[in-house]
């Protein structure tokens, strides 16, 4: 059933992009500096702008992800660190809940 609706999903979405690019096929005239201009289908200049804010983005993230990442391996346990126990050491009981109880069910 998963399988289904995630196909279904991405047909739709596959579906839709090739009617933007059917629907947006006449030229588009780009002008860059010196009287340079790029003259190309409005769906092609609407993916490189998709894809050039998408970049930005990315590059614009990596100094937190780099603090990030490097806050979290100083709060990591070292590696030589006592394992913890074998779930199939302990009993029942004395495994932690897989999911916090849910109250009013």
């Amino acid at each position: 059933m998963r399988f289904l609706v995630r196909l279904i999903l991405w047909g739709f979405i596959f579906l839709a992009l090739f009617a933007f690019s059917v629907n947006n096929r006449q030229d588009a005239i780009v002008h860059w500096f010196f009287g340079v201009e790029w003259r190309t289908p409005m769906v092609i200049v609407v993916l490189a702008a998709f894809v050039a804010g998408c970049t930005v983005g990315v590059i614009a993230m990596v100094p937190s992800w780099w603090r990030h990442r490097r806050v979290a391996r100083r709060h990591a346990p070292p590696p030589n660190a006592a394992a913890p126990l074998a779930p199939s050491t302990l009993q029942p009981s004395e495994l932690p809940p897989e999911h916090p109880p849910r109250d009013g069910v």
